[in-house]
């Protein structure tokens, strides 16, 4: 089978170091891919966002097969653009327009939730004609406050705040457009819930699923989870609080509501489903849904997959996901990013990297995010630049290995969290 992987970072890298594995893949296909993946199959310079482009690839190349990795084709239509094609009979893993919605608005997705008695946090929700409604509103809520850009804004959407003064500002920065564009012209103001997080992610057709390695990730800047949020700095899978209890409460009171509610409301899903959620006391609620694999967990739930995860995926399109039988490994694994210095803020490129090549007796690999080969050399060409990701028997020696990896890697102002999967060895 010919495969087209849609992505150019560590999620899509990762996805191309497993697919490039299965016994049933012809050719992968990664656009547009990044200095990582060349040895993995074919960069393609194709504009994802622009589907006739991709439609004519796919048709040029005999594509079997599209793998979406991030999310704004997905609330774009792609689904639906190639459901209607009469130019190409190609599969493609992600939900269609309507089901993307669950990541692409967060008042759909918490109507969704309130509408089929899923556990999430308590919401209010505004649009940029209700300013002075959002700003009385907060007096409704205890501080923290929780705002929430409605729309996709690269996972940065969200300001949490104990001022009222800096939550007023916040509401209107975000509905005049001035913070996160369009994304921003409507709101969510909701409940703050105190608790651990975890990623959970179910591959589902709409009526069966298989759930994937749960993970945790690390989405601020700082050491002590400590300022801006980023895409994410780090991750580790397994969660240690992820108990036998905890798994089937979120299964019977999250997980299949959510594949059962979208069936009653009549929304195609084949895809996955990523559920962030959060444990208060012992019980899960939903902070989120995405509509694709997360970035940076995919780093660290993929190596875990013994699984062919290209025969999963076509399993999921050809109505045949319920006669998978999904292998997973016991063993942990975790990833720490390597950031340019200065990111989420203005960061420079262009910095050569080295020691990528001098890893021999670390069990781990590394998966590139943002990067740029020339002339058999590697630079930085992002934000987070690269995942280093680190294998081992628990959580505590994976994390040895990733950082064994950081010491050894380095380039001009590379920054990475010391601090990953702290306060999960506190609670081990």
């Amino acid at each position: 089978m010919n495969v087209l992987l849609l992505g150019s970072g560590g999620r899509e890298h990762a996805l191309a170091w497993k697919l490039s594995q299965s016994s049933i893949l012809r050719s992968l296909h990664i656009a547009p891919g990044n200095g990582g993946m060349e040895s993995l199959g074919v960069n393609v310079d194709l504009d994802i966002m622009d589907f006739a482009a991709v439609e004519r690839y796919a048709k040029r190349n005999d594509i079997g097969l599209i793998i979406v990795g991030s999310e704004a084709p997905l609330v774009a239509g792609i689904v639906d653009f190639f459901h209607a094609s009469e130019r190409t009979n190609v599969m493609v893993v992600g939900p269609n327009k309507k089901g993307a919605q669950l990541e692409g608005s967060k008042e759909f997705a918490k109507d969704f939730m309130w509408r089929h008695n899923i556990p999430t946090a308590r919401y209010r929700s505004f649009d940029h004609t209700e300013v002075a409604e959002a700003v009385k509103a907060l007096q409704e809520f205890r501080p923290p406050f929780v705002i929430k850009a409605d729309g996709l804004a690269g996972g940065k959407g969200v300001v949490i705040t104990e001022s009222v003064s800096e939550a007023e500002n916040v509401i209107r920065d975000m509905l005049s457009g001035t913070a996160f564009k369009d994304a921003g012209r409507k709101i969510v103001i909701e409940e703050f819930l105190e608790g651990k997080e975890v990623s959970m992610f179910a591959v589902t057709d709409g009526e069966s699923f298989h759930l994937l390695p749960s993970a945790k990730d690390y989405k601020r800047i700082g050491e002590g989870d400590t300022g801006l949020n980023t895409g994410g700095m780090g991750a580790i899978s397994p969660v240690p609080f992820v108990t036998d209890e905890f798994q089937e409460k979120a299964l019977n009171q999250i997980i299949i509501p959510t594949i059962k509610g979208l069936k009653k409301d009549g929304i195609s899903y084949c895809g996955i489903i990523f559920f962030g959620l959060i444990r208060v006391g012992s019980d899960p609620y939903v902070i989120e849904y995405n509509c694709r694999l997360g970035d940076p967990e995919t780093e660290v739930i993929i190596p875990r997959v013994k699984s062919d995860l290209l025969h999963l995926f076509e399993s999921l399109c050809s109505g045949l996901l319920s006669e998978y039988d999904l292998v997973t490994d016991e063993r942990a694994a975790s990833t720490v990013i390597l950031a340019s210095a200065g990111y989420p803020g203005a960061y420079e490129t262009k910095k050569e990297i080295s020691g990528i090549d001098d890893l021999e007796g670390i069990d781990g690999m590394v998966f590139h995010a943002g990067t740029k080969t020339s002339r058999n050399k590697t630079y930085t060409n992002g934000g987070r630049v690269l995942a280093l990701t680190g294998r081992g028997t628990d959580v505590e020696d994976a994390l040895k290995n990733s950082y064994r990896m950081a010491e050894k890697i380095q380039f001009d102002g590379a920054y990475y969290r010391k601090d990953i999967g702290a306060d999960i060895l506190d609670l081990a």
